[in-house]
């Protein structure tokens, strides 16, 4: 089959095979720019066979693969194979090829350090197979689809690329950056106040506790327990006067019920997604037989996105979509029919099966949401977490790793797993720390809490049947590691913050795997058990129950240091990653706190670390930490260091920006 012409459309990115339907994943419609220039080196090959189109990318050899999003297993993506079709993996392995997100998208490293990335601009179900020649299938009978080409020097360019055709993570509140607590579930609001309420007592940095299924009534979404949670209001505003957030679970399934009045409008508004012969879809979850609403209609949308008003005024916080791909209890997939009907909107690509929109139903159930929270509280950023996604998916919701395990294999996944979503478009992710199924014991716990408090998105989940999972649950020692660390990220706001503020600007990952630091460098490509943060903080940790990482050092000097009170030096706990900072570097760090609202005029510390000629620099983003999404004062600041006349560094600062933080002190450390 001969490939159409190419169009060019922005400097180093090209589309080949122009889509027969609408971009589900592109952020805004692309127009071509002109003929490819003949400086452009990728070009793929399409075929016909069998019934499937085939779409080849040819790649030197010694070329490293990564991204294909939320997948298990190593960083390294050489040799595997990924089916794009969001899937219900409970407690899944390195064999499963599909998980609860879809992002047809590779990031390929040449041996010299140049990249290029892959995307296949369809939403329906694709086989990608990940060697040498870069191999791309549609399904039979599936339509032809698209692939854009991004070239770049580097691979963190490719990635910003990525974010240009598919937009970028707004901001989140500050809140959202904390430590989260959670569990399936806390049964009564008597339970969600003794956790809030030892988390302060034991002096453990904790923001948000989240509410799973167990607060609704019989599991109806927007409603609660009259007998579990009776007072909801009341149960937020104790939340609250203890400065801490809620966060609260709504899934698609609505209870097929004439007396549920949020089934009941959406049956009578005719909002739910129907079968072969035209009625009303059912299926089972935890309520029972449920109808889902059609969220490919933006009338559905704007129906749910209003559901939220009155949901919100029980104080709550933020939102937590779970069960969307959707997940059902029918059958051993977990899955609905694929012969569902859409009746979805032109812009959209018009009614179809629910095989043309299952791997975007997640996404746009999380886009909806996130538009009831926006308009329900204009003057506040929303917050969502999502289980189902899709590449793009990023504009509208957080996620996480899905249902792992406490075991140390899940732990090691942790974190090339948060690497790929970040070389994938999404920045913010993290995993169950400690593990969602089974008992962690408390050395795989205070490991797990170590590193995740390091990554994005730092919660700690547990399943209805595991023993307790909170800090306090497995003993002293272990109690105490989990402080650490979570002082740890605490003191490193400002920086993480400041990395938050960078990946919504510009799309660059927030964990960032090592051969960021030098792509021409073949040792650093399959480092599984470090990351840096930004460019300036390496985090090596031990990921095995023996041993110590395994991963190289990236080029120049990383100089050891340790981010305890108000000391750099002092070691830890022997369960905390070692962390480094890069001799060039600046890294602000702020003090102790227990929630991010505590101290806001607290000092400021800046933590230089001069390279060999006496100087460093650094930035820090500041803003209220929450308010108005689209336009909020904030103050970005660029740090300096040069070597003073005194022999030690002399620090100047350059501020932009219309915000002035009710800062304290600030102090500077020389490491």
């Amino acid at each position: 089959m001969p490939s159409p012409q190419p169009e060019f459309i922005a400097p180093g990115i090209a589309r080949f095979n122009p889509q027969p339907e609408p971009s589900l994943a592109l952020e805004r419609h692309w127009p071509s720019l002109g003929p490819l220039p003949a400086s452009f080196r990728t070009i793929p090959a399409f075929s016909h066979e069998d019934g499937r189109h085939v779409a080849r990318v040819a790649l030197p050899p010694g070329t490293s693969l990564y991204g294909t999003g939320e997948v298990p297993g190593p960083l390294l993506r050489n040799s595997r194979r990924i089916v794009t079709w969001n899937s219900d993996r409970w407690c899944y392995g390195d064999t499963d090829v599909s998980l609860y997100q879809s992002h047809p998208w590779v990031l390929a490293v040449l041996p010299g350090g140049r990249a290029v990335g892959i995307l296949a601009d369809t939403a329906r179900r694709l086989t990608i197979a990940l060697d040498e020649t870069i191999e791309i299938a549609a399904n039979p009978g599936d339509p032809s689809f698209t692939v854009c080409i991004v070239e770049r020097d580097h691979p963190a360019a490719v990635v910003t690329a990525l974010a240009d055709l598919t937009g970028r993570m707004p901001l989140p509140p500050l809140w959202a950056l904390g430590y989260q607590q959670c569990r399936w579930s806390y049964e009564t609001e008597e339970r969600v106040k003794v956790v809030a309420d030892q988390f302060r007592a034991r002096h453990i940095p904790c923001d948000v506790i989240w509410m799973d299924i167990d607060y609704m009534d019989g599991y109806r979404c927007f409603t609660f327990s009259p007998q579990h949670f009776p007072d909801p209001r009341g149960l937020s505003d104790y939340l609250h006067r203890r400065n801490f957030r809620g966060v609260w679970m709504i899934d698609p399934g609505l209870k097929e019920d004439p007396e549920y009045r949020v089934y009941a409008a959406g049956r009578d508004g005719g909002h739910f997604v129907l079968d072969e012969a035209g009625r009303e879809y059912h299926g089972r979850v935890w309520p029972g037989s449920c109808a889902f609403p059609d969220f490919t209609r933006a009338e559905t949308r704007r129906w749910w996105a209003g559901l939220y008003t009155e949901f919100l005024e029980a104080g709550i916080d933020g939102v937590w979509n779970d069960m969307n791909e959707p997940s059902v209890e029918d059958n051993h997939q977990k899955q609905v029919p694929e012969t569902l009907h859409h009746r979805a909107d032109p812009e959209l690509g018009g009614p179809g099966p629910h095989s043309k929109y299952h791997n975007v139903y997640g996404m746009l159930m999380a886009r909806a949401t996130r538009d009831g929270i926006a308009a329900a509280r204009p003057r506040r950023r929303p917050f969502v977490l999502t289980r189902a996604n899709f590449l793009g998916g990023q504009r509208y919701a957080a996620t996480w790793t899905g249902d792992n395990r406490s075991t140390w294999e899940h732990l090691a996944w942790s974190i090339p797993m948060v690497l790929n979503l970040g070389l994938s478009g999404q920045p913010f992710s993290g995993p169950d720390i400690g593990g969602f199924a089974g008992d962690a014991t408390p050395a795989l716990f205070a490991r797990w809490m170590g590193i995740g408090s390091l990554l994005p998105f730092a919660r700690g989940h547990s399943i209805k049947d595991s023993a307790p999972h909170e800090p306090w649950s497995f003993g002293p020692d272990c109690e105490r590691a989990c402080r650490l660390a979570l002082e740890r990220r605490y003191r490193l706001l400002p920086y993480l913050y400041t990395l938050f503020h960078e990946a919504s600007t510009t799309g660059m990952p927030i964990a960032r795997p090592l051969f960021f630091a030098d792509p021409a460098d073949p040792v650093l490509r399959s480092a599984d058990d470090s990351f840096l943060l930004g460019q300036n903080l390496l985090v090596r940790a031990r990921v095995a129950e023996e041993g110590s990482c395994r991963a190289p050092y990236p080029p120049g000097l990383w100089k050891p240091v340790e981010i305890v009170g108000d000391s750099t030096t002092t070691t830890a706990h022997p369960d905390l990653p070692d962390l480094c900072i890069r001799a060039g570097a600046i890294i602000p760090l702020g003090p102790i706190r227990r929630h991010v609202g505590e101290s806001p005029d607290g000092p400021l510390t800046l933590m230089v670390c001069p390279d060999a000629r006496g100087n460093a620099a650094g930035t820090l983003y500041e803003d209220p930490g929450d308010g108005p999404p689209d336009a909020p004062a904030h103050r970005l600041t660029t740090f300096t260091a040069s070597p003073g006349p005194d022999g030690r560094p002399a620090i100047s600062a350059i501020h932009t920006g219309d915000y002035t933080p009710p800062r304290g002190h600030v102090g500077v450390v020389i490491v």
